[in-house]
């Protein structure tokens, strides 16, 4: 056990909000040594965030409730200080990153924290902290100007700028693609190793907690279940799985692929160490036709003819341009053309700012054409208002809460069905919450429910007016990988409603298993269009997107497997483990 003095210690700590009989904090005792990077872990509801509210007294001060226990920071009760006093001591960038920019551009947002505090060297403060983060070069830049990666890091350096112990960031990754959300993990390794600033994450994806993390702590029903080294936190893939939560999908691989006993084993954590461990078999027939079967397309190629006939959209040299405050006209979109078809299930990917929500939301009538022509459904977009596309082509917002305008589900997804004047809306209303699991939730505040609940409403509403093509923009952001999951089902069973779908997704799994046509976006511009195999065996090509392979991919392509794997099941299927393969240990990663 550490004997140092821990720059941060819980001790019994337990909260309850007004009005609820149910603690979201039980009883948590916790030391954060100085210098750790750690990782809160938890399904939804576990109660990560009110835990680490709780570091800088949002709870109790802020967020008033039943609090008990105490915290103390370098060995000293933080009781009677107020927020802004711990505030100076942790830094704190929550998941809805963009609510915490406050002023019009790069240099009044960086220094406006310490400013306010009266500090006299507040732009020197913001300037370092534009230094640390990358933005030098942006101070004039107003805020609208930038891109979802360069905001979140913008928000990370107003957090900086205070210089403190401690940074808590809550879902560092949410909405980035691979290459930023890299960026991010980057600048939080060496603000640890060269600076000593002690790192919290709030983090779903366990590649990076396998990568960047010394310890982990696990949150379960409000209670402290462990703080671990990440090596073996991460290799208590039983635990984890039992409770939704899910390791590297090289660690589970290996545990799937392991003979013999797994109690207290150590399983690699990333692709590198996975390729030492995994050997090339091949496959049994029913083995490969498992495989063969998990990997092909949901559905078939259609004929030159067949595509003419179930032509959904068509667009033509499209170009799209916003004009800015200064008048000048910004291109986004840079001569797009593309046919879509029925029966497609289509992924649109790339990094930030590459025009996917722009291309859906033109394609909705949301936004119409600087140049060129879109149709849908053999109908001409350009000029048409978007209510007239409603029953044609329905964009579903990338947050579900901007949809809603009622006061309980059933409401929600009648809504559009009752303004439509449709005859059958109650029918078509039951029938969604049917196939959308939302039957036990028809009555409930859609604002109030949880990130997945929110997204099956969202999708519930947009397929309740049965439109012939369905855009969704990032259904799975925020969302935990079990959660993820699920969404995933979900998306399966829009196929029963709508004749095609177009998501626009980060997530290179999602991708690689749901899409039958993967349309990739860099600079407003398609550079590739193609099946999952053509796309994500040409890594200059991801690389170039911003984009990631999975850990599967990368694993697949290093052991020279016949093909790219986008599931366990798949990879089971083509691989074993090596016999002799050794416990994993000693590595930077596995000390706290």
């Amino acid at each position: 056990m550490d004997k140092r003095q821990p720059v941060l210690e819980l001790d019994h700590v337990s909260f309850t909000y007004p009005g609820t009989e149910q603690p979201v904090l039980q009883d948590v005792s916790l030391k954060l040594q100085k210098g750790d990077f750690a990782a809160v872990i938890g399904s939804n509801g576990s109660g990560k965030s009110t835990l680490c509210k709780t570091f800088n007294g949002l709870i109790p001060h802020y967020y008033t409730g039943d609090f008990g226990g105490e915290v103390k920071w370098n060995g000293e009760s933080a009781a009677g200080q107020s927020v802004s006093e711990l505030s100076r001591r942790m830094g704190y960038v929550y998941q809805d990153f963009e609510n915490q920019l406050v002023r019009p551009t790069v240099l009044d947002d960086v220094c406006f924290t310490p400013l306010n505090y009266g500090l006299a060297d507040y732009k020197e403060r913001g300037r370092r902290a534009l230094e640390l983060t990358g933005l030098v070069g942006l101070e004039g830049k107003y805020i609208w100007q930038l891109s979802g990666g360069q905001k979140h890091l913008l928000a990370l350096a107003g957090a900086l700028a205070m210089d403190p112990e401690v940074l808590v960031i809550d879902e560092p990754v949410a909405q980035l693609d691979p290459q930023h959300a890299r960026q991010i993990y980057d600048i939080l390794r060496r603000l640890n190793e060269e600076q000593g600033k002690t790192i919290v994450v709030i983090e779903h994806h366990a590649e990076f907690i396998a990568e960047y993390c010394r310890t982990v702590i696990l949150m379960d029903g409000g209670s402290l279940r462990w703080h671990k080294p990440v090596r073996e936190a991460l290799s208590s893939v039983e635990e984890l799985l039992a409770l939704g939560i899910y390791p590297p999908d090289v660690t589970r691989a290996a545990w799937l692929l392991r003979p013999g006993n797994r109690t207290g084993a150590h399983y690699p954590l990333g692709s590198r160490e996975g390729a030492g461990c995994f050997i090339r078999r091949r496959p049994p027939e029913q083995a490969e036709a498992s495989a063969a079967t998990a990997a092909a397309p949901a559905e078939t190629a259609l004929s030159a003819a067949e595509k003419r006939a179930d032509r959904m959209v068509r667009l033509d040299g499209v170009k799209l341009s916003y004009r800015t405050i200064h008048k000048t006209l910004q291109p986004v979109l840079n001569g797009i053309s593309l046919e879509l078809y029925s029966g497609e299930s289509v992924a649109l990917i790339g990094n930030n700012g590459a025009g996917k929500s722009s291309l859906m939301k033109l394609i909705a009538g949301i936004v119409q054409p600087t140049e060129g022509s879109a149709e849908v459904k053999g109908i001409l977009v350009n000029g048409l208002p978007p209510e007239r596309l409603a029953g044609i082509a329905a964009y579903v917002f990338q947050n579900p809460e901007d949809m809603f305008i009622d006061d309980c589900v059933r409401k929600e997804i009648a809504y559009y069905l009752k303004a439509r004047r449709l005859s059958d809306a109650e029918e078509t209303v039951e029938r969604m919450l049917h196939a959308f699991r939302l039957g036990g939730l028809a009555e409930r505040d859609a604002r109030l429910l949880s990130g997945g609940q929110q997204r099956r409403v969202s999708l519930a509403i947009g397929a309740a007016v049965r439109p012939a093509v369905m855009l969704l923009d990032e259904p799975t952001a925020n969302l935990d990988i079990c959660a993820k999951q699920e969404m995933a089902r979900v998306l399966h069973t829009l196929r029963s409603h709508v004749e095609t779908v177009v998501i626009a997704t980060h997530d290179m799994a999602l991708a690689a298993e749901w899409a039958s046509r993967i349309i990739v976006m860099n600079g407003g511009r398609i550079i590739a269009d193609g099946s999952k195999e053509e796309i994500f065996t040409d890594g200059r090509l991801l690389r170039r997107a911003g984009l990631a392979e999975t850990q599967l991919m990368e694993l697949s392509r290093m052991l020279g497997l016949p093909r790219i794997c986008s599931s366990l099941e798949e990879f089971a299927a083509y691989a074993e483990w090596r016999e002799g393969g050794a416990d994993h240990g000693g590595s930077r990663q596995a000390g706290a």
